[in-house]
């Protein structure tokens, strides 16, 4: 679950060096602290544009890994240049790392890229667009409403306003063999508990109807398989209890009023799905994107068979199965060749 306020952001200074032969050191500050990334250039005449690339949820390692190569080499390769940084706390990054740092502030911590990368100046600079996967679905639309100066938008296994947590609960508990009693009851309790927790229930209360979820190998397992403190539910719900929870379904509603925020989008936007993914709704999140950008957007959506939410082939989606079944980690048919055909005709 995520938790939303309002943060200041304030860019310091900016710095950019040489690195590796393939990509410059690109560090900026944000919220007193340097964030450190990489900068990638076509090795060949000025690059068209530079592209953003936004990370999903949890921590990273982006630039020590390499993150993203076949996706920054098929960008370079079509002409652009491409961004992307560790978050706070992570690879050689300031700061610390919150899990549940809310979405607004991320979207100004990219705002702060933006506005460094208009500083540097050079070759680029004056057209910028943004890439991003799955919780990159909230945070690129906020940044597009602030800088509407954003030539384009490259969505990967986007979002929609709520939680997601609940589809990924049932569809993994599905995979995993549990029939259909057993994940109503389990995911139903998943949904009790968020209500008591929102609600101000006592941690009695919740252990009490979470009996067969805290119990469950899937969510022990994506739980780091700890037992939930007294302590621990209490500085939790002080936060919860002030996020919005949809009264309809119970779910938390990450960012009020999306509709209209996608709605007012009018930058060209790609859509990628894959049609396996059991971590979002992918159909639920199309629809979404075709009610609401393709009144005023220019909007391409492309989804893909035997695809999971990261883009790779698969046989199931699972959220575990590469990490499980060692599958190889082999890109969706079409995936990147899509992305630079649809650059080249803009």
């Amino acid at each position: 679950m995520k938790y939303f306020a309002t943060l200041f952001w304030l860019v310091l200074s900016t710095t950019l060096t040489p690195a590796q032969p393939t990509g410059q050191i690109f560090e900026f500050e944000f919220e007193g602290v340097v964030l450190n990334g990489v900068l990638n250039l076509p090795p060949e005449g000025p690059p068209k544009g530079i592209v953003v690339l936004v990370h999903g949820s949890g921590s990273t390692n982006a630039v020590a890994q390499d993150w993203h190569a076949d996706v920054r080499a098929t960008l370079v390769a079509a002409g652009y240049g491409t961004c992307m940084w560790d978050k706070m706390g992570c690879g050689q990054s300031g700061g610390t790392f919150d899990y549940k740092h809310p979405v607004q502030n991320s979207a100004a911590e990219v705002m702060a890229a933006f506005d460094a990368l208009r500083r540097l100046g050079g070759d680029g600079s004056e057209v910028i667009g943004l890439w991003g996967i799955s919780r990159a679905g909230w945070i690129n639309p906020l940044v597009i409403a602030q800088r509407p100066d954003i030539a384009f938008w490259i969505s990967v296994s986007g979002v929609d306003d709520k939680e997601n947590f609940k589809y990924l609960l049932a569809e993994n508990l599905k995979l995993n063999g549990h029939p259909p009693d057993s994940v109503d009851r389990i995911v139903g309790e998943w949904a009790v508990g968020v209500r008591i927790t929102h609600s101000g229930g006592s941690f009695e209360t919740y252990l009490a109807a979470t009996t067969a979820l805290r119990q469950n190998p899937f969510f022990r397992r994506f739980t780091g398989n700890t037992e939930i403190s007294e302590a621990g539910y209490y500085a939790y719900q002080q936060k919860f209890s002030k996020v919005t929870l949809d009264e309809a379904t119970g779910l938390e509603v990450c960012i009020p009023g999306f509709d209209s925020l996608l709605a007012r989008i009018d930058c060209p936007v790609l859509a990628f799905f894959g049609e396996q993914d059991k971590n979002v709704d992918w159909t639920q999140t199309r629809a979404l994107y075709e009610r609401c950008l393709g009144e005023r957007a220019d909007l391409t959506v492309r989804s893909f068979p035997a695809c999971n939410h990261n883009m790779f082939q698969c046989e199931t989606g699972g959220f575990y199965e590469h990490e499980d079944d060692q599958l190889p980690y082999v890109r969706c048919t079409g995936f990147l060749e899509t992305m630079a055909d649809w650059l080249e005709e803009r």
